[in-house]
């Protein structure tokens, strides 16, 4: 067995990697959930949901490979409390697909784009660090833990992902095996129905990568960096995690745990954790590719308009992905692939707020555009019948 300290580089060199390719990948084929969502309410384009579609039914069904080998036990994670904090995910969920909309992109996005020269997403990295830690351990925390977190219903079951409940519902612990792959293969046959997307390897790659990356991040976090028993503690322990579990990829706590690792830097009991190493990996990865592709630009505000924006939805975005237990990555992706109740209602409520965004922005547009209509037809008047000169 190797030495904690030991185990911990492992994992930390682990995670930057996969984020690496991650980052790389995402930057290459333009994914991006607040992108896709947009593709379609604004030009009914589905293919980049397609994408995202297909990562999730590669992270469904790897998740459930591991877990029914014995490899990892994705109910010592975060999601599947028996316990659904059901209006945390509703109310930050909203918010983070609100924010992440007024903010050009979600966590993961943001990123990447930062990596690749945008300075307009540096600066909601650093809004969104802020409220996220506020939300985790500040000003911001009382209203979460002792508001939203109190409504909680109970699953009836040991924990609220959906195998659990079936098995609970009398199914059978087969259930366990069948439930991921039907919803797996399900999914599958539904992107691959569309011959455009069959015949776009970018799209296709892009999804597959991206469902084996949150695959692979449970098996770092919940396999190779697991103890049975701590040497110091004599209890299990998932080694260089911040949240003490196994987890997989997510991007907005771990972007505000390395603000905080950056502010207390001669603190030796911190230390590059999981979800630390995968933010920076998302960033190098993405500024990797950028370079290799010649897409790298350095790209700032338009107008005191566009900063405030970007500064309210990564705002938005730091207390929603805290609040709602993750983003569309932490959610929509690792927390789906353990078929979480609370996870399906945080995806669904980010989605929903993301809709709404794109809604008031196109309001914003068509309002602007009316108003310059009239200025412009009451100038043309104005010139047309000029006032009298005194």
């Amino acid at each position: 067995m190797q030495e904690p300290a030991h185990l911990a580089a492992l994992v930390a060199g682990c995670a930057f990697a996969l984020a690496f390719v991650f980052g790389a990948v995402a930057h290459r084929v333009h994914f991006c959930t607040m992108g896709a969502i947009s593709d379609i309410v604004n030009f009914g384009d589905w293919q980049r949901m397609r994408m995202w579609l297909l990562a999730i039914a590669v992270a469904i069904l790897g998740t459930a490979v591991l877990q029914g080998l014995g490899v990892i036990d994705t109910g010592k994670s975060i999601y599947v409390s028996a316990r659904v904090p059901w209006l945390s995910h509703i109310v930050g969920g909203f918010l983070f697909g609100f924010g992440m909309t007024l903010a050009s992109g979600c966590g993961s996005k943001t990123l990447i784009r930062a990596g690749a020269g945008n300075l307009k997403s540096l600066i909601v990295l650093v809004f969104l660090a802020a409220a996220a830690y506020m939300t985790l351990k500040g000003a911001f925390a009382p209203l979460r833990v002792n508001g939203l977190d109190t409504l909680r219903f109970d699953v009836g079951a040991k924990t609220s992902d959906l195998p659990a409940l079936a098995i609970a519902a009398g199914l059978g612990n087969a259930a366990r095996v069948w439930l991921p792959l039907l919803l797996a293969v399900a999914l599958g046959a539904s992107v691959f129905a569309n011959r455009e997307f069959r015949t776009s390897p970018s799209l296709v790659i892009g999804g597959l990568v991206v469902g084996a990356v949150i695959v692979a991040g449970w098996y770092v976090s919940g396999h190779l960096g697991y103890l049975a028993e701590d040497p110091q503690t004599l209890e299990e322990k998932f080694v260089a995690t911040n949240s003490g579990r196994l987890e997989s990829y997510s991007f907005v706590a771990p972007t505000a745990y390395l603000l905080e690792l950056l502010l207390l830097w001669t603190d030796q009991s911190r230390i590059v954790t999981f979800g630390i190493a995968g933010v920076l990996g998302m960033l190098l990865g993405a500024a990797a590719m950028a370079l290799a592709t010649r897409t790298f630009r350095w790209e700032g505000f338009a107008s005191t308009e566009d900063l405030s924006n970007h500064v309210v939805g990564g705002v938005l975005m730091g207390f929603g992905g805290i609040t709602a237990l993750g983003c569309t990555i932490g959610q929509g992706l690792s927390g789906v692939s353990t078929l979480a109740v609370g996870s399906f209602i945080a995806l669904a409520s980010i989605v929903a707020g993301c809709v709404v965004a794109l809604k008031y922005q196109m309001w914003r547009i068509e309002r602007s555009e009316t108003a310059l209509r009239r200025v412009q037809a009451t100038g043309g008047a104005r010139e047309r019948h000029p006032s009298p000169v005194a």
